[in-house]
């Protein structure tokens, strides 16, 4: 069933202003976590809270994106991706803001949640956005939104210890700032609050063209059956896909390592005997790695029949990176921010294969929503865990170990993950 154009004209510069929303959605998806993580001992004290309450906070990231990030297709469909995404923008602005003088845990809790629950339906719908305006640049413009969630990661992780000390040295508004990238994020999007479709293919080729490609190369290149089209088509019982459940355990698992690595890797450094600031640092260095490689992986990834063994690859450096953490956490604290940070990199692969695992665009959708969904639901225990760990062994050999454990059954359904098939393939058997 051929696409309805959009309601306005298409021109260059919209395709500009999208590349720019889709940029700075992409830097929003995790200062509202690394910010936190960079300040938890501080907060933690602010706040009065154990461990293993810490724990829980640093599990509430992957509940939300489990809970919320469920609804995003229904809402998409419902109001259009990019009313959506803009909604989440304000809510991540939100949250940010509120959240460091709502006054005690349970307050600050809710307002996390806020900010959370916008990254929650905006991470999901990135891949389903990408595959609409961009059917001919998935491993490019997923190699773009990556590198620049990579980007505000590592900013958020470095630059918040700074701009506390610059705003007083109460990490209050050391964490409101952030609130600030977010208000930025919403002005593109409200452009797009109303476009329920994607561009016809001639508009399709405009973005190609915008996004690297020549117009000539996007006509040579017709738009993949069913991309774009989020209604008239039945839902895949997507259960039924091996696929899907490989890659949804992968997502979980990868997100479980990333998000120990974003909420305690600074502790870890600083119960080292390194300071604040450094430690910061190094968790920033962890997250800029993804900087140039969430560029480079997807487009790797989109040229090879299986990408298994760039998950195995990744698996290795991730296992090197924690065997450095517990022998030598301070002495090679450089070579294991960086080892660690390429590991991370498993979250751009995984967006990559949600795309490349699904020929329509009904089929990144749901399989990005029951990926990402059941993947986060996967990773809650995981920084829970470590923090029980660490508050009643008194140090952070069993935390490592269960970090080091998980590490391999991820590299695992990597493999399975990475095989040359569909969703709608298995999923109609």
């Amino acid at each position: 069933m051929p696409e309805k154009p959009s309601a306005r004209p298409w021109t260059a510069w919209t395709t500009r202003l999208l590349v720019l929303g889709i940029v700075l959605a992409a830097l929003n998806l995790r200062p509202a976590i690394t910010s936190l993580g960079a300040l938890l001992e501080e907060v933690r004290d602010g706040l009065g809270m154990s461990g293993s309450v810490a724990g829980l906070l640093t599990s509430v990231p992957p509940l939300c994106f489990a809970v919320f990030g469920v609804t995003a297709p229904r809402l998409a469909r419902r109001f259009g991706p990019g009313a959506v995404v803009c909604a989440g923008m304000a809510a991540i602005a939100a949250g940010l803001l509120i959240r460091p003088y709502a006054g005690g845990t349970p307050g600050f809790l809710a307002a996390s949640a806020l900010a959370l629950m916008g990254i929650a339906v905006s991470n999901v719908l990135m891949p389903v956005i990408v595959k609409r305006w961009f059917p001919d640049r998935v491993g490019s413009m997923t190699g773009l939104y990556s590198m620049a969630l990579a980007f505000g990661t590592s900013i958020a992780a470095a630059a918040t210890v700074p701009l506390t000390d610059a705003l007083g040295g109460h990490w209050q508004p050391g964490l409101a700032v952030w609130a600030v990238l977010a208000v930025a994020a919403v002005l593109p999007w409200l452009t797009f609050i109303r476009d329920r479709e994607a561009p016809s293919a001639g508009h399709a080729s405009s973005a190609a063209e915008e996004s690297g490609g020549s117009e000539e190369q996007a006509q040579a290149r017709p738009e993949p059956k069913g991309a774009g089209a989020a209604e008239g088509q039945p839902a895949l019982r997507i259960t039924r896909s091996r696929t899907a459940w490989a890659l949804a355990v992968f997502f979980g698992l990868q997100a479980t390592a990333a998000y120990i690595t974003m909420g305690w890797m600074a502790q870890i450094f600083r119960d080292a005997g390194v300071s604040a600031g450094m430690a910061g640092l190094l968790l920033a260095v962890t997250m800029v790695m993804g900087v140039p490689l969430a560029f480079v992986i997807p487009r790797v990834a989109t040229r090879l029949p299986h990408q298994g063994p760039i998950a195995l690859v990744l698996g290795v450096c991730g296992l090197a990176g924690y065997a450095g953490l517990y022998f030598a956490p301070a002495g090679g604290a450089w070579v294991w921010a960086v080892l660690l940070g390429v590991s991370n990199c498993a979250f751009p692969l995984a967006l990559t294969m949600v795309g490349m695992r699904a020929r329509t665009g009904t089929g990144v959708a749901q399989l990005s929503a029951f990926a990402q969904s059941t993947g986060y639901l996967i990773s809650i225990p995981g920084p829970l865990l470590v923090g029980v760990l660490y508050q009643h062994s008194g140090g952070w050999g069993l935390p490592i170990a269960l970090m080091t454990a998980l590490m391999v059954p991820q590299m695992v359904v990597g493999v399975l993950a990475g095989r040359d098939r569909t969703v709608e393939d298995e999923a109609g058997r």
